[in-house]
């Protein structure tokens, strides 16, 4: 077939590629095409936010992961801590026990009067420390009198009228408080209601009655005032002329002992009957002040009672 007159020849005078290989500009070429310019107007600042947001899209899309579990290390330290925390509570406890413990054993314990028989000193309701290291220490000094030794140690000599707490002698445990009157070696005895002391009267003279309310009704108590031979003075109580405590024989403290008697002389049970001489192994403490004081109208299970019941005038007195 002749060719068409009029078709131009071609003006590529290149070679025609290999049969199987595409031209270099083809479509079909594997060769990556470089990255493509941003459109005319495009800033990159916004081509970068529109990336920011189609990653956010992205990962909204995805389901959300399980919360993982807790550690197992950190549920086992919560009781931990607890247990850490109650020890230092009864830590602390113990601690503030045995504080408490040194104090009563070694310097001052509590006492409070149950009694009259040192009326008008005490009176019941009173509430007073004791010095414990006044005189040494003995057995005695210790709860329960539970230290294994005998004698005291530190010891120191009462002194003539001194106000003491010591151990009943018949039971060794039971608390009593009176006055020394007689020291070791000492001659004691009661006249007509006058202490004679190694044969010598002690002087007694009448002062003020002692007022005192007895189911609502006021009644006198003779009061005198006592000196003994080392100038110690104090008020005791006659409410009986020839009562049964007025007239002794004499005694005679034996060494090591004391002869202990109440200022209620009419009404106390002293070494002038069943308490008899007091081993000085027996001294609890010498009595010093009164820390507090309620009298008789008040009800401890009734509050509003305490105001009116407190001895406000004998709060934080020194005991003669």
């Amino acid at each position: 077939m002749a060719d068409h007159p009029d078709m131009p020849e071609t003006e590529n005078d290149d070679p025609p590629a290999a049969s199987g290989a595409p031209a270099p500009d083809s479509p079909d070429s594997p060769i990556e095409p470089a990255a493509a310019e941003p459109p005319p107007g495009m800033d990159e600042a916004v081509l970068e936010e529109e990336a920011a947001e189609a990653l956010v899209e992205e990962h909204m899309a995805e389901p959300p992961k399980p919360a993982s579990p807790a550690p197992a290390n950190a549920e086992a330290a919560k009781p931990k801590r607890e247990e850490e925390s109650w020890v230092e509570i009864a830590k602390t406890i113990v601690y503030a026990l045995l504080i408490a413990l040194v104090i009563r054993t070694f310097l001052f314990q509590p006492f409070n009067i149950p009694s009259g028989s040192m009326e008008n000193t005490l009176l019941i309701g009173d509430y007073l420390f004791v010095e414990k290291y006044a005189y040494g220490y003995s057995r005695y000094s210790f709860p329960f009198g539970l230290m294994p030794f005998s004698g005291r140690v530190f010891g120191s000599e009462p002194r003539r009228g001194d106000v003491i707490v010591f151990k009943l002698p018949l039971d060794n445990s039971t608390d009593y408080i009176k006055r020394v009157v007689g020291l070791p070696g000492d001659r004691i005895q009661m006249l007509n209601g006058q202490l004679y002391i190694n044969d010598k009267p002690v002087p007694k003279v009448r002062v003020s009655d002692y007022i005192e309310r007895i189911d609502g009704y006021e009644q006198h108590v003779p009061r005198y005032r006592e000196t003994l031979p080392n100038g110690k003075s104090y008020f005791v109580l006659d409410r009986e002329r020839d009562g049964p405590g007025d007239n002794t024989d004499v005694f005679v403290v034996p060494p090591g002992h004391y002869f202990m008697m109440g200022d209620n002389r009419d009404n106390s049970a002293d070494s002038r009957t069943e308490v008899g001489y007091v081993p000085a192994e027996n001294l609890v403490g010498k009595a010093e002040f009164i820390f507090f004081s309620i009298d008789e109208t008040g009800v401890w299970y009734e509050p509003w009672t305490w105001p009116g019941a407190i001895r406000y005038s004998r709060l934080f007195t020194v005991i003669d």
